[in-house]
């Protein structure tokens, strides 16, 4: 497994230090994962409420049953899930003998920060590395709608 603290700068570093055929496997993988972002996005989608970022994002564009997204916590800014479903990220990790947090980085992340972003530009996704499978029993994740600052 590779090292704990996973930072942006040494991703680069580690990807550099895989064999061919791991990075070959997280490369195909994140790119099949954006052409399923770019396809699903054809259709304009617009997410106004905390609400709408749900239904959009979990439930149709990740295509979560509603059983395995948890809701920790909901307002009208911000939605915080754990989620325990049949995850393809994590099984790619598990098969590849790497550190999930790694390879959620470097595959699922930078996808879902596009898609959230297409949805509405003021979304901001935060993945917490320190509860993920796993290593935890769900993946947690905080997604929120920044506020012009004249609306704070």
């Amino acid at each position: 497994m590779l090292a704990n603290s996973i930072n942006a700068r040494s991703e680069g570093d580690i990807m550099n230090r895989l064999p061919i055929m791991k990075r070959l496997a997280i490369e195909i993988s994140k790119t099949i994962f954006y052409i399923y972002a770019f396809l699903w996005l054809a259709r304009p989608r617009r997410a106004r409420t905390i609400e709408d970022v749900y239904k959009l994002f979990y439930i149709d564009f990740l295509m979560l049953d509603e059983r395995d997204v948890e809701i920790v916590k909901m307002r009208e800014y911000e939605l915080i899930t754990r989620c325990r479903n049949p995850c393809p990220v994590l099984k790619l990790a598990q098969h590849l003998n790497l550190d999930t947090r790694f390879v959620c980085r470097v595959v699922s992340e930078p996808v879902c920060k596009y898609v959230l972003r297409r949805l509405n530009p003021s979304i901001v996704f935060e993945r917490n590395y320190n509860y993920i499978r796993p290593y935890a029993d769900g993946c947690e994740e905080r997604i929120y709608i920044e506020r012009q600052k004249n609306n704070r």
